[in-house]
């Protein structure tokens, strides 16, 4: 029998739809989805069995113009993904088209690229008419020269199974990289560090989401099979503990709440989860941090 496997990179400007797409892929939620902007920070592996092909998909944070420490780790985080790759897929939302992001990727794949298949998405079709589509993908082709394109609703599900069965043909023959049965190559700490992270993401308003994040401070298997989860929320100022917090400790039950019910789901057995809120003003230029999300600190720099 011959096998497949390879790296895929879904890169795309934020809220694009690469992190819906790559749950969609794997069947399973292993990325942070959210409504709002630069949500996924690690590039996280989501790997897919499609016949005899193995697919490692590489949801990359959004590409946009940093402004932070912490957003120029995120964006070299996501080029290095795309550079790492087999095959790249960049993602276009059909609403918004040709978008200032969307110009400056197309000029980074000019380098990226080279050497590798690159495949286009449109995602979000429903929201055009079918003559917008057509327009915007001439456009695209024009500006790049894509080996495909694909419509596509990640949300949906339209198009997917096509875009997987062309990757699925398209990969290097390889051994598998990953065990048949393993859906992400992160720790089993950290997908739960992003569970809690996107119900504070969902719950919190404004720049808040962008100045905490979370990390799993201890794991305990449990004899009767449970686990305990110990988790730590950082937060750059006082008065954000007070916001997730809320009034007589709601927020945060609820947060604990749903995070522990989706985990408990994720893994197939009861979850006990504990969270605690520290306040670090200079997280954001902490080595540590970094390392626990995955993204290299001096890329920041």
């Amino acid at each position: 029998m011959t096998t497949r496997a390879g790296f895929i990179a879904l890169i795309g400007e934020p809220n694009a739809g690469k992190s819906t797409l790559t749950n969609a892929m794997v069947g399973a939620k292993v990325s942070i989805v959210t409504h709002k902007v630069q949500t996924t920070r690690a590039r996280i592996r989501g790997v897919a069995m499609e016949g005899d092909a193995q697919l490692v998909f590489v949801d990359t944070p959004g590409l946009f113009k940093p402004r932070r420490r912490l957003d120029r780790a995120m964006v070299a985080a996501a080029w290095g993904g795309a550079a790492d790759a087999d095959i790249i897929v960049l993602m276009v939302e059909a609403h918004r088209g040709v978008t200032e992001g969307v110009e400056r990727i197309l000029d980074g794949l000019g380098e990226i690229g080279t050497g590798r298949k690159v495949a286009l998405a449109i995602n979000k079709i429903d929201r055009v008419k079918p003559e917008v589509l057509l327009a915007l993908s001439a456009d695209l082709n024009e500006r790049y020269d894509f080996v495909h394109t694909f419509m596509i609703s990640a949300e949906k599900g339209r198009g997917v199974k096509d875009l997987r069965h062309w990757l699925a043909k398209e990969l290097p023959e390889s051994p598998w990289l990953y065990p048949e049965d393993q859906i992400a190559d992160l720790p089993m700490r950290m997908i739960a560090a992003e569970m809690t992270r996107e119900k504070l993401t969902l719950r919190m308003h404004q720049e808040l989401p962008y100045q905490l994040t979370v990390e799993t401070e201890s794991w305990e298997e449990r004899k009767d099979g449970s686990a305990r989860v110990e988790q730590v929320i950082y937060v750059a100022r006082d008065g954000h503990k007070g916001i997730i917090l809320g009034h007589r400790g709601e927020t945060i039950k609820a947060i604990s709440k749903s995070a522990r019910e989706e985990l408990s789901t994720f893994l197939g057995r009861k979850v006990h989860l504990f969270l605690q809120i520290k306040v670090r003003s200079n997280w954001l230029e902490e080595k540590e941090r970094y390392s626990e999300m995955g993204l290299d600190f001096k890329d920041g720099a």
